[in-house]
């Protein structure tokens, strides 16, 4: 079984972790590829190869936070395999489990031991070009330079919604609603809805509310007059990716092929982390 695992450096604990999997993967019949950036923590270099764009692997690992799982997400979506998240840093809202369990959870993936959560991802094109953008969380319409409204209009299948004056878009997957739209005042939706948001950020009146469409919606975004100086355009996807947009360019978003598979081992419910990570709820249900 060929394990890809994907880390942040920013982590101290991440040499330690990496190496125990390493030295436990022999015995499981397992063969670690890790990230060039990680690849050569531990004695010797943990891992048994490097992780590159065109590695045939059967499941990947996240080591890291949030962010971390994010882009690991994106790799496992292309490749249509399973991911899991042991979360290294705060809230790990998306991360199954934390950093004391990630042999276990090595050991309980060759067994299949594990759900697999199927989560909507997006693809986003810019213009006319043929690269294709994939985001998990969400894929943001904005500028940068100088703190000022842009207008855009968005369509749904070809249909107009109207013209927004607003810091920006945001169009959020249910795994992204958790993240940007809903710091932006957006629902939060469940993960097994087949439905996508539409946020605006600031939006420059009151009668501007978050829209929820079908997933099968093919969403058309594109800026309009007075546009801002063509190098402050920009499309940004799940915060990390970033595309420069010109002048009345359009942003298409549709469904991804493939979803992102997130492996649970944990059978915890989305409401039960809403409450411990997210603190959902009345303050009766917290700590003292």
């Amino acid at each position: 079984m060929n394990v890809g695992v994907v880390g942040n450096l920013r982590y101290h604990s991440i040499d330690r972790i990496l190496a125990a999997m390493a030295a436990e993967a022999p015995a499981l019949g397992v063969r670690l590829f890790a990230e060039e950036e990680i690849a050569v923590l531990g004695p010797g270099g943990a891992a048994g190869g490097t992780l590159t764009a065109s590695t045939a692997v059967d499941f990947i690992f996240s080591l890291g936070g949030d962010g971390t799982l994010l882009r690991g997400a994106r790799l496992a979506c292309r490749r249509g395999v399973p991911i899991l998240g042991i979360n290294l840093g705060r809230v790990g809202f998306l991360a199954a489990a934390g950093p004391e369990t990630a042999v276990e959870m090595l050991r309980r993936v060759v067994r299949g031991e594990y759900a697999l959560d199927s989560r909507l991802a997006l693809s986003a094109r810019v213009g006319g070009s043929a690269e294709e953008f994939v985001a998990v969380n969400d894929v943001v319409i904005h500028k940068g330079g100088i703190a000022r409204v842009i207008r855009m209009s968005v369509a749904v299948e070809g249909q107009e919604v109207g013209a927004y004056s607003a810091d920006g878009i945001i169009v959020s997957t249910p795994t992204g609603s958790t993240a940007y739209s809903m710091s932006a005042g957006g629902p939060v939706v469940i993960p097994g809805v087949d439905a996508v948001v539409i946020t605006a950020i600031c939006p420059h009146t009151l009668a501007v509310r978050p829209l929820v469409v079908p997933a099968s919606s093919t969403l058309t975004l594109r800026v309009l007059d007075p546009v801002p100086d063509k190098d402050e355009l920009r499309m940004s996807v799940d915060g990390q990716v970033a595309a420069r947009l010109l002048p009345h360019q359009e942003v298409t978003v549709c469904r991804a092929p493939h979803p992102v598979l997130l492996a649970q081992a944990d059978g915890e419910s989305f409401f039960v982390r809403l409450r411990r990570k997210l603190q959902w709820g009345d303050l009766s249900d917290r700590e003292a």
